[in-house]
């Protein structure tokens, strides 16, 4: 073989070479077009979404949050007013129970100073016929030794007419 054979077949050989880095390098760009950049795409939109879900779900529970606070504070604010509400009707309600025990203590009063007015006389009554009854006993006795029977006579007849003048 000559020297320019091997030239010939150097230079093929080399671009056999190059011929063959350029076809695996358009073979490897194709296999990394058709099946890489789409597994590389498909895992990037499934964790785009993934990630979006975890968002939507965050700002679900952020709503969530608010609306259980919302809900805190609202029941607080009804605690609260229930308090004060039950704080008024106790205030009115002891209000009332005084003023009905005041009311039951000034009849009871009321009743009891009748009954006592009631009493005084029935005491009085009974302490004047009592009285009445000595005094009558008394003067009998008295009487009969010291009033003869003119002076009996015009007694009667005065005590009589006397109660004749206060009836007529």
């Amino acid at each position: 073989m000559s020297e320019a054979e091997a030239l010939q077949f150097e230079q093929i050989a080399r671009w056999s070479q190059i011929v063959c880095a350029v076809a695996f390098l358009l073979v490897l760009i194709w296999g990394v077009r058709k099946f890489l950049v789409p597994a590389i795409t498909a895992a990037a939109a499934a964790r785009n979404a993934e990630l979006a879900t975890t968002e939507k779900y965050r700002e679900d529970i952020r709503a969530e949050v608010s609306l259980a606070r919302a809900e805190v504070e609202s029941a607080d604010r009804d605690a609260l007013a229930i308090a004060n509400r039950a704080k008024d009707d106790s205030a009115r309600e002891r209000e009332q129970i005084v003023a009905e025990a005041k009311a039951d203590g000034e009849r009871t009063i009321r009743n009891a100073e009748g009954e006592l007015g009631r009493a005084r006389l029935a005491a009085n009554a009974t302490l004047r016929a009592d009285f009445l009854d000595r005094a009558l006993a008394l003067a009998r006795k008295e009487a009969g030794a010291k009033i003869d029977d003119a002076a009996n006579l015009r007694l009667v007849n005065g005590t009589v007419d006397s109660l004749a003048g206060s009836r007529g």
